[in-house]
């Protein structure tokens, strides 16, 4: 386990950390004491002491549970000869070749370390983009990166992570709010507390998944957001303004991060089998017989950027199981073999396209809206296209069905009165055969709402009703008493009548005589 240093943010082994700490400590303490004799001024020892402590204390903490260091050891380390230490670069080119890297995925291997090498989201980081020169500059605002999975949250975070290492007066903590809790925020707040104050270091914290911390937990960030002492990044995949606080929301600005197009997933993906020494070829016809090497069909980049949905890192993770289940194939054969990585190696995995999407989330919500809009727009070959992409998703049939029952009264209303059978027809069929054959109900049923003639003439005049019911000054008028039953022979005396009588609209009042002028439904007509 590798443990930052506070004060010049290199990395260094659990058994090197202290003493390089100390050594860092006293260099600073010495330097500061020596502008402050300089400028008249007396070396508050005492303070300094304070947060020489406190520095040991969150580092302690911060690799405790790994179980190789301890409150004592620090004090040993002290009696180690000076040349034990390691020097910074040496340090920096044992944490490259350590194991995490080396078997780290392909799509955390090819993760970009400037925005050169990074690939689409022009709209927010193109050469004139204020968020790019920003992140030039080192200027970073406290930002939430909202995209779907893939797109580059992550890795944004690591180039201005990056960014920020090359400022000394900067400093990057990562956490993951799907590991971590409140008390690692505070840990880290309170180490960026005496960065700022003892060494003048900005704080930039970023926490990946941050919509799965809830309400409660988000507002440990509200006051150090608001008064400098870190600058918070979020990513996530959910709506902010459904799973973060508006408090939150007001002190970051939020990026909204696309799905990477086509061309973008095949530049990455040559950009990968480049790295893993692939050669990219047209067809294999056009490979020479005596050719010996790795290849890579331009086929199979095209038709795996075409199904993975816009998803970089899904589209990588197939790219890496396909050469590794190649590998296996052939592992018996010699080492100066030909071997290609064909379109149907892809595909073999790979039946069908790669679909975003979530039964509780935006998605759920976004397409069923678009669906309801498709239909009420009378577009049928929209309708069937969202109606398509909820089933072959894994859409609940039964809960589309439901709005359709509803859009059936709602939308064609009296203009088609056989849509409303139709619709709780189908509701009946797919609580009753169920997937796959239901689909075929929600076709014939979504066809026929679409085709059918609209009208809005029933939903809006009972609107308009019960606004007036709603918005009633006093007491609302009785009942008419010929508009009352009339079961016994005192209620036929005070004047109500059988049901049977009141078939003559022109001759009697069906409202009280003081509403006799309402018109809901005939002025929607």
């Amino acid at each position: 386990m590798d443990v930052e240093c506070p004060v010049c943010s290199l990395k260094f082994k659990n058994d090197v950390i202290n003493s390089h700490l100390d050594k860092c400590l006293e260099e600073t303490e010495s330097s500061h004491n020596a502008s402050k004799r300089s400028s008249g001024e007396t070396s508050n020892f005492l303070e300094t002491k304070k947060l020489k402590s406190n520095l040991v204390n969150n580092l302690t903490k911060s690799v405790s549970e790994n179980g190789n260091l301890c409150q004592k050891s620090f004090f040993d380390f002290e009696k180690k000869p000076k040349n034990f230490l390691p020097s910074p670069k040496t340090s920096h080119t044992i944490e490259d070749k350590t194991p995490s890297k080396v078997f780290a995925p392909l799509a955390d291997q090819m993760r970009p370390n400037s925005l050169n090498e990074y690939r689409g989201q022009e709209h927010v980081l193109g050469e004139e983009c204020i968020l790019r020169k920003l992140i030039e500059k080192n200027e970073i605002p406290s930002m939430i990166f909202w995209g779907p999975p893939g797109c580059g949250k992550t890795t944004l975070a690591h180039i201005i992570a990056k960014r920020s290492q090359e400022y000394s007066k900067s400093r990057f903590v990562k956490l993951s709010a799907a590991s971590s809790g409140v008390k690692d925020v505070k840990d880290a707040i309170e180490a960026a507390k005496s960065a700022q104050r003892m060494f003048k270091k900005k704080t930039i914290l970023f926490i990946d998944e941050i919509h799965r911390f809830n309400k409660l937990q988000q507002d440990t960030f509200l006051p150090f957001v608001e008064n400098g002492t870190i600058v918070l990044l979020g990513a996530t995949t959910e709506n902010p303004s459904f799973s973060l606080n508006s408090a939150l929301l007001s002190r970051c600005r939020v990026v909204i991060l696309e799905k990477l197009g086509v061309q973008r997933i095949q530049e990455i993906l040559k950009r990968a089998a480049d790295k893993i020494n692939f050669k990219i070829i047209e067809n294999i016809n056009s490979l020479d017989e005596i050719a010996k090497g790795k290849f890579i069909e331009k086929s199979a980049i095209k038709n795996l950027s075409e199904l993975c949905d816009g998803d970089a890192r899904f589209a990588l993770n197939c790219l890496e199981i396909a050469i590794q289940s190649l590998n296996s194939a052939e592992e018996n054969q010699t080492e100066d073999r030909v071997c290609i990585l064909k379109t149907e190696h892809i595909t073999k995995g790979l039946k069908r396209l790669h679909l975003l999407y979530d039964r509780t989330g935006d998605q759920h919500y976004n397409c069923i809206s678009a669906f309801i809009k498709s239909m009420r727009g009378s577009s049928v070959d929209a309708t069937l296209y969202w109606l398509a992409r909820m089933v072959e998703s894994g859409e609940d049939p039964r809960f589309i069905a439901r709005r359709m029952v509803v859009f059936a009264s709602e939308d064609i209303g009296i203009a088609d009165s056989n849509a409303l059978n139709i619709a709780v027809s189908t509701l009946s069929c797919c609580q009753n055969i169920g997937m796959p054959e239901c689909r075929i109900n929600l076709a014939h049923c979504a066809t026929y709402l679409a085709k059918a003639p609209k009208s809005r003439h029933s939903y809006e005049a009972y609107e308009r009703a019960a606004e007036h019911v709603r918005n009633q000054k006093g007491a609302h008028p009785p009942v008419p008493l010929h508009l009352c039953n009339a079961p016994t022979k005192l209620m036929k005396e005070m004047g109500c009548s059988k049901g049977y009588k009141m078939y003559n609209a022109d001759s009697t009042s069906y409202l009280p005589e003081s509403l006799g002028h309402l018109k809901f439904f005939y002025e929607s007509a």
